[in-house]
């Protein structure tokens, strides 16, 4: 049995409104996902424990229709898997209305995930559920602007932060700063960033029990999240060109 609801949150925190292709992993009763944003500007890991379904590799090519399907259910779905000759080829889910089918994709056509090296982190930005909630307000409040930048600064106290700014930093546009403290290093940076997908992740990780952000003035964000049995890892490269 798996909690649709608890389902539906997995999946969102790696879907995002777009990564459709990925490959999850079930080793131990723990789900790993890895996956990469089509632009490759967010590439992350989604860690699931107590999934309690066999050991398995499951190719899921579409996770718009997969979540289409799940939606029409309730409650605690009854979840078991086909197997071919050596892949895993439909998911099977029932409640007390419905019987649902997926099929599952040939693993070969799920694009393998980059890697990212870890540099040394600049700024380590605690986060709570109150600083998760006040970010999306924030980006949500200038809907269609999809500039961010982070910069660093004092505030009168003379205490380091980092100060997110959601809109035109110049100019005389509409723009909302919101400022995160933690360890940070003193250097005057402005490194801009997707506003868009920084608001998807973090409106997925809502449920949040504790969470950070590490940022490289390089250019590079790691955010994670923990709840009860999920821990969300995502990095994001500075908004430009080049990518992972």
């Amino acid at each position: 049995m798996v909690n649709k609801l608890v389902l539906q949150s997995v999946i969102n925190k790696y879907y995002l409104g777009e990564n459709e292709s990925v490959k999850w992993k079930i080793k131990d009763k723990t789900l790993t996902i890895e996956f990469m944003s089509v632009n490759k500007e967010v590439i992350g890991k989604i860690v699931h424990e107590n999934f309690d379904l066999e050991d398995s590799e499951l190719a899921i090519f579409d996770t718009k229709k997969l979540l289409n399907l799940i939606s029409i259910t309730s409650s605690d779905l009854m979840f078991t898997l086909e197997k071919g000759k050596s892949v895993y080829t439909k998911m099977h889910f029932a409640d007390n209305a419905f019987n649902l089918t997926y099929a599952l994709a040939d693993p070969l056509l799920i694009s393998k995930v980059a890697t990212v090296t870890e540099p040394e982190w600049d700024a380590v930005l605690p986060l709570e559920k109150e600083h998760v909630d006040n970010l999306v307000k924030a980006k949500n409040a200038l809907t269609g602007v999809g500039a961010m930048t982070v910069t660093v600064t004092t505030d009168l106290n003379g205490d380091n932060m980092c100060v997110f700014t959601f809109g035109d930093e110049q100019g005389h546009n509409n723009k909302i700063t919101y400022q995160l403290y933690g360890q940070i290093k003193q250097e005057k940076v402005e490194i801009p960033f997707n506003s868009d997908m920084f608001r998807n992740i973090l409106k997925e990780n809502k449920d949040l029990d504790e969470g950070c952000i590490w940022l490289s003035y390089q250019g590079l964000m790691k955010i994670e999240f923990k709840s009860e049995n999920t821990t969300s890892t995502y990095y994001m490269v500075r908004r430009e060109e080049s990518a992972f």
